[in-house]
């Protein structure tokens, strides 16, 4: 696999997009397309040439479930990596979240000076462990 270049990140908070694209723009050196919903990251998962999407949760309208759900149903986008992105910490929701087909998730609040590394380590496939306040969850398989 070659080394992460674009990234779709879906959040409906003005403020965190801004800050994420910095975070992984300029520390990171990725190409970043933002995006304010759902509606709008599958509408856009195929015209920005994303490798991996980045997906918040808790969304007005289109969630960050039935925005995977929608990305899976189409065949031009079913195999994206998605990252989940949320605050949510249960074991439960966790486990909700990766069985909807999400390859990880990384916690909020977001480690912006790390958030490039952690997107780059998960896009290579990297087994991480650490605290959930700072990092992936783990996934399990890999």
């Amino acid at each position: 696999m070659g080394p992460l270049i674009r990234v779709l990140y879906v959040d409906d908070d003005p403020d965190l997009r801004a800050m994420a694209e910095l975070a992984l723009a300029a520390v990171g050196g990725l190409a970043v397309t933002l995006c304010a919903d759902g509606s709008q990251a599958v509408a856009l998962a195929c015209s920005s040439d994303a490798q991996l999407v980045l997906l918040d949760v808790v969304m007005p309208g289109l969630d960050g479930p039935a925005t995977l759900a929608a990305l899976r149903a189409d065949p031009a986008t079913a195999a994206l990596p998605v990252l989940f992105v949320t605050a949510l910490d249960g074991d439960d929701d966790r486990a909700r979240l990766l069985a909807l087909g999400a390859a990880g998730i990384i916690a909020k609040p977001l480690d912006l000076m790390g958030l490039a590394g952690q997107v780059k380590a998960a896009w290579m496939g990297l087994s991480l462990t650490p605290t959930y306040d700072h990092g992936i969850m783990p996934t399990g398989n890999g």
